[in-house]
């Protein structure tokens, strides 16, 4: 079954409305921001950071603005300029707990994990009934790998606040990791039952659908999500998977083939084409793939058994042996099956 993406980023739009009192560039600055605050609750996200730097032009030390110029760089994927502005924002206002708990998201984008966690220690309490704050914060215990933790916080946030799309998505898949496939159903049902164009949730739930090798119901969920966005990699890459397991090749090598031009790092993308070639009778085109996905040391389902397979029938069975070997450690149960099936 083949597995691509489940943790969702969030980011909450906070409109911070300040009224500054008194004339000249202090109330240009007050004006610029109302202004950027328009356009970010419309999405219009380079909008809103012009207006939010006319803001700050004029009054260096307005905080908010740099608050939600912070918020419309994370919408924008750029969380490294928002970890900046964030930084420069906190040197002016140390005493202003939303920009820790923004900063504390950026830092989680860019890998400064000890700085968010030392951002959430420290507003902690402020935000103790805060429903973002342990979205935040979950999102931190994944990105560690305390599967524990996050759990606990997600159940968190669904306790504050029942309709909290992005931690049902987040939790479905650390459930659908630990194989608690129906627990996981439940929330990504959920989640799609609050936001129907939830990308996340329609993935996931056509991964639980191939899962079970119903592959019709899978490329309907796989369909909807590429009609919310024609040119995500990830689903490109999961339609692809189940176009293979239904002998539509042709079909899925130009899918897959878009995903990797996408995201050329994706070990599952690169293994689906190694399926591709396999099946397409070139196996010096497979290993290839294969090859390229196992450099990754990414965690790919059933990869040390499709590569060594592949190694195996041109009759390069030490190595085809050694990938399995691999396999076994990261219970790869078909590269187990295979390893004893063929290796002495």
């Amino acid at each position: 079954m083949q597995r691509d993406r489940f943790i969702s980023g969030i980011t909450i739009l906070l409109l911070s409305i300040v009224f500054l009192i008194g004339c000249g560039d202090k109330e240009e600055a007050s004006n610029f921001f109302l202004k950027g605050n328009v356009q970010l609750s419309k999405k219009n996200y380079d909008a809103a950071i012009h207006y939010y730097n006319e803001a700050i032009e004029k009054y260096p030390e307005f905080s908010d603005a740099y608050l939600n110029k912070g918020i419309a760089l994370l919408q924008l994927g750029k969380p490294a300029e928002a970890f900046k502005v964030l930084t420069e924002a906190i040197n002016i206002d140390n005493k202003f707990p939303e920009l820790y708990l923004t900063r504390a998201e950026a830092a989680i984008r860019t890998g400064e994990l000890q700085t968010a966690e030392d951002d959430l220690n420290y507003i902690a309490k402020t935000y103790q009934d805060s429903a973002r704050f342990y979205m935040v914060r979950g999102n931190l215990m994944v990105t560690r790998k305390n599967v524990a933790n996050a759990l606990s916080d997600f159940d968190r946030v669904l306790t504050l606040d029942s309709n909290q799309v992005e931690a049902l998505v987040n939790r479905g898949a650390i459930y659908f990791e630990q194989k608690e496939y129906e627990q996981a159903r439940k929330d990504f049902e959920k989640a799609l039952s609050l936001n129907p164009k939830q990308q996340e949730a329609l993935n996931n739930l056509g991964l639980l659908e191939s899962r079970e090798k119903n592959w019709k119901k899978a490329l309907t969920y796989f369909d909807r999500a590429l009609t919310i966005n024609p040119v995500d990699p990830y689903a490109l890459n999961n339609k692809g998977y189940v176009l293979l397991e239904t002998n539509k090749l042709d079909e899925a090598k130009k899918l897959i083939e878009s995903s990797i031009n996408k995201q050329p790092e994706n070990g599952y993308a690169l293994r689906n084409m190694g399926i591709y070639f396999t099946k397409a009778g070139q196996k010096e085109q497979a290993i290839e793939q294969f090859d390229k996905a196992i450099e990754l040391a990414q965690p790919v389902e059933a990869l040390y058994a499709h590569a060594g397979k592949a190694y195996y029938d041109l009759e390069q069975i030490e190595k085809a042996c050694a990938i399995w070997r691999r396999g076994s450690l990261v219970k790869d149960s078909t590269a187990v099956e295979y390893r004893e099936k063929y290796c002495q």
